[in-house]
């Protein structure tokens, strides 16, 4: 049935006049993939969705593999059209801007939305694409100290305090599936609370500096991030508890009811426990089962399924 459609369409375009150049644009279109592509993707889909990243004016090369300027092109053009979702994941969302700009022979200009990767082969140390929702933020790979995502909002779940806290936020994409974990857990018979969100460069500076002198910075810097090296800066973390830990952040949740059931349901609603137990030389922090980290169902299932860390995940453990 496919086949006799472009076959009629093609014939129609013949017929009043269309040119060759203009058929073989329309081609593309039609057979175009529909499945989701993102960092670490390679293929013909890939192929072609940088062509028509490229025919909009974005300076990468049609290589096949899913690269960091790839992702960078992307979440550019998100930001651009303001789409629901910035996170430099191609979907059916990225494909109809895509199709709409080309129609409208539409290219874009400088300066983007976001700087072009200086260096797109190497993760530096202070991440070029922060709104990227696979960026590693650690130790080693810092965001820049004055970025705060644009979509942050309250989800719609548990807290154990009632004050309206910038603690509270995460962005849209993130939000959006923490509501979704929360009423599965709920239908489960069980009720979880966020705890800490949304941090930024200063309030974290702050409570690095008090950990510091309470601790030492080495000791300190083994449970709590320096300034830019915290996750809870990208609005992707939150960190959960329940009352059965008196709404602490301890250890002895991952061992309580709540805590077994997220360790085993998290990355069905695109979350992974990022720092787990037997991992700390890899992550480079203490085992904390209550800091979820969003990166997608695709990531999330394929790292829970291969027992990875982000960083083993992305190939850039030391």
């Amino acid at each position: 049935m496919k086949i006799k459609v472009i076959i009629v369409t093609l014939l129609t375009l013949f017929l009043i006049g269309c040119s060759v150049d203009n058929i073989k644009q329309y081609i593309p279109m039609l057979t175009k993939t529909d499945d989701t592509l993102q960092k670490l993707d390679s293929g013909k889909a890939v192929v072609q969705l940088q062509e028509e990243l490229i025919s909009l004016g974005y300076p990468i090369e049609a290589t096949g593999e899913y690269d960091e300027n790839t992702v960078w092109a992307v979440t550019d053009l998100q930001l651009e059209e303001d789409a629901i979702y910035v996170n430099g994941i191609y979907n059916d969302s990225v494909q109809y801007i895509i199709e709409q700009g080309l129609a409208k022979k539409f290219i874009v200009q400088s300066p983007y939305y976001v700087p072009k990767p200086e260096q797109p082969d190497v993760y530096t140390a202070i991440i070029e694409n922060p709104y990227e929702i696979l960026s590693v933020v650690n130790k080693e790979f810092a965001l820049p100290s004055d970025y705060q995502p644009l979509d942050l909002k309250v989800p719609n779940v548990r807290f154990p305090f009632e004050e309206d806290l910038p603690q509270k936020q995460l962005r849209k994409e993130a939000a959006e599936a923490l509501e979704n974990l929360f009423a599965h857990a709920e239908n489960d018979g069980l009720h979880l609370f966020a705890q800490s969100g949304f941090r930024s460069f200063e309030r974290q500076e702050q409570i690095f500096t008090a950990f510091a002198e309470q601790d030492g910075e080495e000791a300190a810097n083994k449970y709590s991030a320096r300034p830019g090296e915290s996750e809870h800066q990208t609005g992707l973390v939150m960190d959960i508890t329940s009352e059965s830990v008196n709404f602490q952040l301890t250890t002895e949740f991952g061992d309580t009811e709540e805590g077994i059931w997220v360790a085993k349901h998290a990355h069905e609603y695109g979350f992974v426990v990022r720092y787990p137990k037997g991992k700390e030389s890899i992550t480079q922090y203490d085992y904390e089962p209550w800091h979820l980290r969003y990166v997608g169902t695709k990531a999330a299932t394929e790292m829970k399924n291969n027992n990875e860390t982000l960083e083993e995940y992305l190939s850039v453990t030391k």
